[in-house]
Parts: structure tokens; sequence; C-alpha cells
């Protein structure tokens, strides 16, 4: 028999994963309740909004709400309105139909988003000739204007060598977790090679040892195993 992740039943090669999956995700569960009682929820942080404090890097638990977060696997996300692309030329989410993408949204002067990019490369380097795609949608959220030299710098300073875009106001990150709690924006978006959502990761860092971290990875060999 096959196995369920989310929405999407996978096939029977997938169980072994997907069982792990499930115990990570267990026991991610309980952190995020445990986290919950301990402190008040992230405000909602927009590009307007200066003022908003960035996330603590040593907290690698998500304050986005999972559980809406999970009620967007199974959709089909619209295609991206990206530019300025670094690493690679323009892609479009159609054209990388029958591979497994991973994107996920990073801006400068992020602890969060440092703390995950080792994680990222390493995705990148490990699953890259099986198929997958990592993607990362650059977001500003300073109040200054937008400096592509300063997205362009970042991206060295995080060592990135995979597909990078600018996402301009947001709206490829609005149109993809509408409906969602908005307390983190550095989402990451896991697509299956039909261009479904085979996870959501609401937001935080995500870094060796962390439950968010098996969690990506489990993701990604489920989705892999699919043809």
């Amino acid at each position: 028999m096959g196995c369920r992740f989310g929405r999407v039943t996978l096939g029977a090669r997938t169980a072994a994963a997907c069982a792990k999956l499930a115990l990570v995700k267990l026991a991610a569960i309980a952190l995020v309740v445990a986290a919950s009682c301990a402190s008040t929820a992230v405000p909602t942080r927009n590009p307007t909004d200066p003022a908003a404090a960035a996330p603590s890097a040593a907290n690698s638990v998500p304050h986005g709400d999972s559980g809406a977060a999970a009620k967007l696997v199974g959709e089909r996300p619209p295609e991206w309105q990206a530019t300025l692309w670094l690493n690679s030329p323009p892609l479009r989410l159609a054209d990388l139909q029958g591979k497994v993408v991973l994107v996920r949204w990073w801006t400068a002067g992020c602890p969060v988003c440092s703390a995950s990019a080792p994680a990222l490369r390493e995705f990148d380097k490990e699953y890259r000739d099986r198929g997958l795609v990592v993607v990362g949608m650059y977001h500003h959220k300073d109040s200054t204007p937008f400096d592509p030299a300063v997205y362009e710098a970042t991206a060295k300073q995080y060592g990135f060598t995979f597909p990078l875009a600018f996402d301009p106001d947001w709206k490829t990150l609005e149109s993809w977790r509408s409906g969602v709690d908005k307390g983190f924006t550095s989402m990451s978006f896991l697509i299956g090679r039909d261009g479904v959502l085979r996870y959501v990761h609401p937001g935080g860092q995500y870094v060796r040892g962390d439950p968010g971290y098996a969690d990506v990875r489990a993701a990604i060999e489920c989705a892999l195993t699919e043809r």
C-alpha cells in the first residue's frame, strides 16, 4: 500500500520515508505547542513596516501556523512573478514540470535566512542530479528602496549558487501563501513533479538537528521517489 503526504497519495516505495517523516512531524508539533505556550504570537510583517523586529536565529521552531500551511498541500501554485534572475537564465515554473522544486524565500539582514543557507546548499548539491531544483526568492523588507547590489551581495554571502530571483512587492509569496498565518515570510514550498504542492514549511530556520530540517529533507525524499 502507498502512504499519504498531506493530501497526496504516494507510491509504495515512499512508505519508509513517509513513516519517518510522520514521526518527525509528531515531534515537531510537540515542540511548536510548547513554544506557543511560552511565548506570544509573532505579529505579521510586511514590506512597509520597518519597525517589525527580525525573528531570532536561536529559535528553530517556526512561528508560522504549520497547520494552516499544511492546508496548502495538494494545491497547484500559480506561475511566479519573478525578475532579476541570478545563477540561471529566467525560469518559468511551468517549464520545471517533471522536476521537484523547492522554493525558499530569503532576504538580507535575516538571521533565519543565513542560518538556513547551509541546508539549502546541501539539498541543492545532494539532490540536484536526482531531479531537485532549488530556487531562492528574494523579498525586500527594508524601508529603504530595493538595491540590486544588496541582493547580489547577500546571495554571495549566503553562498547560493542555485537559481535566484527577486519577488517584487512579494507578489508571488502573497499569491502562494494566501490564507496562511503570516508570522514569518521565509517560507519554503516543495512542488512535486506534477506541479502540485507536496509540503510547505511555514517559515523560520531549518538547520541540521532541527525538526524542520528533517521534515524538509524527508519531504524532498518522498517527492523525488514519485514518477
